[in-house]
């Protein structure tokens, strides 16, 4: 497979396909998208807040990103008040599998309290912790790299996120790893495996959602 990398008004023309009733994975992806504007680089974006709860759109579709990719979100700071945390805060993170739908795919949630932070996803050779640069072991022959900026997954109260097990075992989406959560950083990769004598790449989309609890997700859907 081929990568490439498509700007982003061009991308949002390709559509979404919608999870199946029932099977919807952190409350994301059964509502229709809306647009949003691209402004910058190529490899930038910038989404507008959503203007009402439950509205789904998608901020990155279809593709193999031959380049990082970047969705720009402003965040006034302290988002809310103390004793929130001051930055947005990743509660939970969710993991759902649509087999059923066209294309299939798996979908990663990732969901914040106070506000969406800014995001990039880039293919990698390799995972490496943040600060250290040590090696983070992943499962599969792929890696994508998400790194949050503005964003923390503790706060003052000794919350950390909610999430499942690291080894997850689809077809594509074979595990996930944690490698920062320091300075406002967080970074997560995802271990995918592509189909042999490939470029080791499969497509992913990404998308955003306002949940019913005032939470702000980012999902990340691997194309199974």
């Amino acid at each position: 497979m081929r990568r490439f990398f498509v700007p982003l008004l061009a991308l949002i023309a390709l559509g979404v396909a919608a999870c199946e009733p029932g099977a919807t994975a952190g409350g994301i992806g059964t509502a229709a998208p809306t647009p949003a504007t691209a402004s910058g680089a190529a490899t930038t974006t910038a989404a507008p807040a959503a203007t009402k709860r439950g509205a789904y759109r998608v901020s990155y579709g279809w593709a193999v990103p031959s380049r990082p990719a970047r969705v720009a979100h402003r965040v006034d700071v302290p988002v809310q008040p103390p004793p929130a945390a001051p930055l947005p805060f990743l509660a939970t993170v969710e993991v759902g599998d649509h087999p059923g739908d066209e294309p299939p795919y798996t979908r990663m949630t990732f969901a914040f309290e106070g506000a969406w932070p800014s995001y990039e996803i880039a293919y990698e050779r390799s995972l490496t912790q943040d600060g250290t640069g040590d090696p983070v072991p992943l499962p599969g022959n792929s890696v994508l790299r998400i790194t949050f900026t503005g964003a923390q997954a503790h706060d003052d109260q000794g919350r950390t996120t909610a999430r499942p097990e690291t080894k997850l075992g689809f077809p594509t989406l074979k595990g996930y790893a944690v490698a920062g959560d320091f300075e406002g950083q967080v970074v997560y990769g995802l271990g995918i495996q592509a189909a042999p004598n490939s470029d080791q790449a499969r497509p992913i989309r990404v998308g955003e959602l306002i949940r019913a609890d005032g939470t702000y997700v980012v999902a990340v859907d691997v194309r199974r």
